[in-house]
């Protein structure tokens, strides 16, 4: 679940608190997760913005 709002470079559109990511893959960096939320797929977002539900 993401923490606060989050605008997506390259995108008009905006994560809004509480958007519930899914198919979380783990990359090389243990601060960086690829994953998909609704609206957009094939994000790369850092773990401080996530909380685990």
């Amino acid at each position: 679940m993401v923490i606060k709002d989050l605008k997506v470079k390259g995108s008009s559109v905006t994560l809004k608190r509480g958007t519930v990511i899914k198919n979380i893959r783990v990359t090389e960096d243990e601060e960086n997760i690829e994953c998909n939320a609704d609206k957009v797929k094939g994000l790369v977002l850092k773990t401080c913005f996530l909380k685990k539900m």
